[in-house]
């Protein structure tokens, strides 16, 4: 349900809304659906998110309000969404590139999906967290110079919407818990495009890049395998949504590396 939340998204996303009009339709989209916003509410009682989903835009690393900010051409959206329903949590995010955006957005799009699917790879019997923390490192800093998030990282989910283990983004193989069959974890590279560094806006949600350059998250729910992860969210129909939305640019599934 939270792939066909954010296939939702990817066909309703265009230049001229607002990210709050996005937030009210996938919440209703949610509702509908016998599910309730994981987001919506989650946190210290006195200042609990308020929105159904984190719409992050452009130097927003995550946790961005939904508001009046009019979606634009050349914009960098990441839409982060919980769904919870009989008892479990999903939890999934997607980055979408508005119309023209430069080439270099379109390779860290392209890199932090590759660097997802390189972690799932090392979800498995045997490994620990540390191998799915190097392995998106490696991808995304060492190898492409990228600025790896640190101060978030990602998780177990299941009945609670955050649980053990934390997953990073970065660190050494062999370090950390040992995988076992049917863990499920959500694993997501927040990666920017310059420095790793980045601070909380007075909301107290809201992280951006130190720099104000673009920032890219994807996510996937995982259940750790014998021989790598299996995905329990999706994100073909997601693509799919987004190549026959004409105001939506794909030139990011390019090269993509398949775990």
């Amino acid at each position: 349900m939270v792939t066909a939340t954010l296939t939702e998204v990817a066909k309703f996303l265009k230049p001229g809304i607002t990210t709050l009009s996005i937030d009210r339709m996938a919440e209703a989209f949610i509702r509908d659906n016998g599910g309730v916003p994981s987001f919506k509410g989650y946190g210290p009682r006195n200042n609990a998110f308020p929105f159904s989903l984190c719409i992050s835009v452009n130097e927003v690393v995550v946790h961005g309000f939904p508001s009046d900010y009019i979606v634009k051409e050349g914009d960098i959206i990441s839409v982060d969404c919980g769904f919870y329903r009989d008892g479990y949590h999903g939890d999934h995010a997607y980055t979408f590139a508005i119309g023209d955006v430069p080439d270099e957005y379109l390779q860290l799009m392209r890199v932090t999906k590759e660097a997802l699917m390189l972690g799932i790879a090392n979800a498995h019997v045997g490994n620990r967290v540390g191998d799915i923390s190097y392995a998106i490192e490696e991808h995304t800093a060492k190898k492409h110079g990228y600025g790896v998030v640190r101060e978030l990282v990602g998780h177990g989910v299941g009945r609670n919407l955050h649980e053990d283990p934390q997953v990073p983004n970065y660190g050494r193989r062999g370090d950390g818990k040992r995988l076992k069959e049917g863990m499920v974890l959500a694993i997501e590279p927040m990666i920017n495009l310059g420095t790793h560094q980045v601070y909380t806006e007075d909301d107290g949600w809201t992280i951006v890049t130190a720099d104000k350059k673009v920032s890219v998250h994807y996510e996937h729910t995982t259940a750790v395998g014998k021989e790598k992860g299996d995905n329990l969210s999706d994100f073909g129909p997601i693509e799919a949504a987004e190549k026959a939305n004409p105001e939506l640019n794909t030139g990011h599934h390019k090269k993509v590396v398949m775990a």
